[in-house]
């Protein structure tokens, strides 16, 4: 188990191996950062986007919650992290490519099917209840097609992430981004329990993708 103590020996690591061999790297990161790719995941604490994607510092601008959720656009003048997040990716970082990954064994989305903190106080998992209440449709319909079995589990995981990516639609400058071919949305899941990514096809169905082959440059000398 790794407490903070633990996390400050593992930054000093970091400050004498990556750090020092990253330098220039890190320099650049100083002045700006310039990701291509905006993930939306989730909080919990197996599923880490930048070692899934394998990518270094700067290369993606994340946000995480519960459930790897994006809320409905709502301009009520509430506190809307998310929401905010994806705004300044959007039109400020100009992110070429938002990525919305659920993943399985998600306790956000089991909470949504069971419902289990349905009028609940906050501390008791009322802050809980009123974030997955985004997915209160969604569970109808899983339920309606699944039951409450381990599929329905997954199929609930999977309409977490086609939710979240119609609610992505509903911000009018991701609307704007999509319309001028600036913006592509993706919907990714990430299975724990073999550790495959499947991406989603434009039908709203998920598949593990193939490597894609790469080309290396030959060899004149």
């Amino acid at each position: 188990m790794t407490h903070f103590a633990e996390l400050v020996d593992g930054y000093h690591r970091f400050r004498t191996s990556d750090l020092h061999r990253q330098h220039e790297r890190w320099q650049q990161l100083r002045e700006k950062q310039e990701p291509k790719v905006m993930v939306i995941a989730c909080s919990d604490s197996r599923v880490e986007p930048a070692q899934i994607f394998d990518t270094l510092p700067g290369e993606i601008f994340v946000v995480r919650n519960v459930a790897a959720l994006v809320p409905p656009f709502e301009d009520d003048g509430g506190r809307h992290g998310v929401s905010a997040a994806l705004e300044f990716a959007v039109t400020k970082l100009k992110v070429e490519e938002v990525v919305v990954m659920g993943h399985g064994a998600c306790g956000g989305c089991a909470a949504a099917l069971s419902n289990v903190f349905k009028d609940s106080a906050p501390g008791e998992g009322g802050f809980v209840a009123a974030w997955v209440s985004i997915l209160d449709e969604a569970r109808e319909k899983v339920k309606a097609e699944h039951g409450t079995g381990p599929n329905a589990a997954r199929e609930m995981e999977y309409e977490a992430v086609r939710t979240s990516i119609a609610n992505l639609d509903t911000f009018p400058f991701v609307q704007e981004a999509k319309a001028m071919g600036q913006l592509k949305v993706h919907g990714a899941y990430f299975s724990i329990m073999d550790g495959e990514l499947h991406v989603m096809d434009e039908d709203g169905e998920f598949a593990f993708p193939q490597p894609r082959e790469v080309t290396l440059p030959i060899d004149v000398a």
